[in-house]
């Protein structure tokens, strides 16, 4: 490999080149006030991460609503000829590529074409054989590959170098079988393998390559032009090389070719094309009616953030994962879904291969996506993603999508408004669950309510209910002398009735 020292000039001239944000278009320059600090907030968050960890080019966005709001090029995506990094330059995504092989395998169960908890020794034959060495333990189902829960053991950094593998190579792999870690469906390990396999059988239920199935059912749809499995299919002006950094120099990493392996993480993309995926993913929230354009539907699509089962408790990447609470973490399909408790549920998968590492993270409840793309072994992005999130959240950027209000929650939540201007439960009478009354008769709803409008006086029970679900919703009331926080609750019968009522004020 070539070895490429840098000159004190050459670290100083990268370093100015970190600070020069490249970009389209991006919401800073007509933001308001907030926004644009906290944008230059996250650019030095990126800039730092790319100036520490060596990092000869990168670029990142984030995606609000459907669209890319804020793009950065930072860096060179070529040492030599110091082309600079653009929302153009074209970065393999590694393991990120392992989502759209997931939705791939969604749309085909979509179809018809296949079963998730069929066995998948039923769409790839030579793994007919294949068992853990226990009469009890299962076989392999498709499920179990899209979850890392196969048993496999996990083949990082094997894993990443076998992306050029010829198919017949790989067919003669599994006619020999592999040795298990554990028996299917007892644990979660992450597995590259699993994922190639995955690959082999979009090929054989689609009847293409799954490179070209993948293409058509996703990436066309998308309007990803400039994304795919076959790098040199670009022109070489436009991609990002890879560079390790060992010795304090950089040495270049070969560019691995399109092979049987690529379904775990062969994707090349740019940050505008990137970015439409990170939009489409995030479309699937809030599940509503209404046109579902595709190319998969929103209900699959939110299929991803299903895991088996096998949660872990993990600390928040990045330098706010030090003082914040663990998060309950599990893998779902192609992402690692994790409820944190400041930002809700999140997807996020990184990407690690030889001469790159990359990392998105969605807050699907918030329409929001962050990425990023760097070109430099192993040097994932994922505690500047993090960072970057939590830098929305703490600007008060997060706004959570509102979740429709359904016709008998708005009337339930009208009798609620009654009930607290009446001070007796009789004047939702009608709308009283059998249970209600059991749980706290109408006296001592009568005593509560007194003693509850002597506090805070007359509210604005007009104020607007947020919904949690089709029969659950919360609220705030600004009253005379303060405020009153709510919940309401509906019973799981037609029609809906009031199960449970909550009223209190707030910082009594």
């Amino acid at each position: 490999m070539d070895r490429m020292k840098p000159s004190p000039l050459m670290k100083r001239s990268l370093i100015a080149v970190f600070s020069l944000l490249i970009s389209g278009p991006a919401l800073a320059s007509d933001a308001p006030d907030p926004f644009a600090a906290t944008l230059a907030g996250i650019d030095t968050i990126f800039a730092d991460y790319a100036v520490d960890n060596h990092i000869p080019g990168a670029v990142y966005g984030i995606v609000v609503d459907g669209r890319l709001a804020h793009v950065r090029g930072l860096g060179v995506q070529e040492l030599e000829s110091k082309r600079p990094v653009t929302p153009e330059t074209l970065f393999r995504i590694a393991s990120m590529s392992k989502a759209f092989t997931a939705l791939t395998i969604l749309q085909l169960r979509d179809e018809g074409k296949l079963g998730l908890d069929a066995l998948a020794e039923t769409y790839i034959p030579e793994m007919r054989g294949w068992k853990y060495p226990t009469r009890d333990a299962p076989r392999i189902r498709v499920r179990d590959l899209l979850n890392h829960t196969a048993g496999l053991v996990t083949d990082d950094p094997w894993g990443d170098r076998q992306t050029p593998m010829p198919e017949a190579e790989f067919s003669a792999l599994l006619r020999a079988g592999v040795p298990f870690n554990s028996p299917p469906g007892t644990r979660m390990e992450y597995s590259n393998l699993g994922y190639a396999l995955l690959g082999r059988i979009i090929t054989n239920v689609s009847g293409r390559p799954y490179a070209d199935t993948i293409g058509k059912s996703l990436l066309q749809p998308l309007g990803m032009a400039s994304t795919g499995f076959v790098i040199d299919a670009m022109p070489r002006a436009r991609r990002a090389l890879g560079y390790r950094w060992e010795d304090d120099a950089w040495s270049m990493e070969p560019g691995m070719a399109h092979g049987a392996f690529g379904a775990m993480g062969g994707i090349q993309t740019s940050a505008n094309d990137y970015a439409k995926w990170v939009a489409y993913l995030l479309s699937a929230w809030p599940p509503r009616d209404g046109a579902d354009a595709g190319p998969a539907r929103r209900a699959t699509v939110r299929e991803l953030a299903q895991g088996s089962n096998f949660p872990r408790v993990r600390q928040r990447l990045g330098q706010s994962g030090a003082t914040a609470c663990r998060q309950a973490s599990t893998y779902g399909m192609g992402m690692w879904v994790a409820a944190d408790c400041d930002l809700g549920l999140t997807l996020g998968h990184g990407g690690g291969y030889p001469g790159y590492g990359s990392y998105v993270l969605l807050l699907p409840e918030y329409g929001i996506g962050i990425f990023a793309l760097a070109n430099r072994t192993y040097a994932g992005p994922y505690g500047a993603v993090w960072d970057a999130a939590v830098a929305l959240g703490k600007a008060g950027l997060l706004k959570r999508r509102p979740v429709p209000v359904e016709a008998d929650l708005a009337a339930a939540y009208g009798s609620v408004a009654l009930i607290y201007q009446q001070g007796d439960v009789a004047a939702g009478a009608g709308r009283l669950a059998m249970n209600f009354l059991l749980d706290r008769d109408a006296a001592g709803w009568r005593g509560h309510l007194a003693a509850l409008r002597k506090k805070v006086g007359e509210c604005d029970t007009a104020a607007p209910l947020t919904a949690t679900g089709a029969l659950a919703g919360e609220f705030t009331w600004r009253c005379a002398r303060g405020r009153v926080a709510g919940n309401l609750l509906l019973t799981p019968t037609l029609p809906p009735r009031i199960q449970a009522i909550s009223l209190s004020a707030k910082n009594p």
